[in-house]
């Protein structure tokens, strides 16, 4: 498995790809045609649950759908996998984050999180957002991490594990351009704001590579057959 830094976060978070269930779970939606057929078909676009989340404040179950403008939360040892349009969604435990709609049902125009961790793979399309409490990120298609940890003063953490992604933290901008994993914190408690370079903590590849397959993707070092330098923002 790919080399990490762990922060706050166990091993086994990291190793939901290798659970039996999430294999079989990820076997049949794509052996079903993904996305395009749940739709086609009205079934849920939830891959796979683990524990207990909600949607809305009610109850998750495993054949619903998530849909844009939901809000979602996940409880200790409970994670929820789900796919809107072209992209992917992986939730960890102890997460609160909404998604809203875009200029379709099936397009997410902003991903704000909250509290929490989400690993996701975005397809191509018009620029979309993720925000927490103390950066924004302006993507197209793109492999992203991030994590608001309950334990660093209300930072953010952010990675742009493949593609283009324009950051911002108060008045601080940065063009962030990444084949191989490019991370930074969003610094918090001043009006200011600030980026700074960081490791590549608490993801790993297979992850962005399982969820990449949900919706007929590959990352950019499955493309290109090779890996750049691991996880180190500009500057580090």
């Amino acid at each position: 498995m790919t080399q990490h830094h762990l922060q706050g976060r166990t091993e086994k978070e990291l190793l939901w790809f290798q659970r039996r269930s999430f294999l079989q779970a990820a076997a049949a939606w794509t052996a079903v045609g993904g996305m395009g057929a749940a739709h086609a078909q009205a079934r849920g676009n939830v891959v796979e649950l683990v524990g207990d989340a909600l949607v809305n404040g009610q109850p998750l179950l495993p054949q619903q759908s998530i849909l844009t403008g939901d809000e979602i939360s996940t409880g200790p040892k409970s994670t929820v996998i789900f796919v809107i349009g072209n992209s992917a969604f992986h939730v960890r435990q102890n997460s609160t984050l909404s998604v809203e709609r875009g200029p379709t049902l099936n397009t997410v125009s902003l991903l704000r999180l909250l509290t929490g961790a989400v690993v996701s793979v975005w397809g191509k399309g018009n620029t979309r957002q993720i925000r927490t409490p103390t950066l924004t990120a302006g993507i197209r298609g793109t492999g992203v991490y991030t994590e608001v940890p309950a334990n660093q003063g209300g930072r953010s953490y952010f990675c742009n594990c493949y593609g283009t992604v324009e950051l911002s933290s108060g008045n601080e901008r940065e063009l962030s351009e990444s084949s191989y994993h490019q991370a930074y914190w969003g610094e918090g408690g001043t009006e200011a704001g600030s980026l700074t370079p960081a490791l590549m903590i608490n993801h790993t590849d297979e992850e962005l590579e399982f969820l990449a397959r949900l919706v007929g993707q590959r990352t950019a070092w499955q493309i290109s057959g090779k890996k750049g330098r691991m996880g180190i923002g500009p500057g580090y």
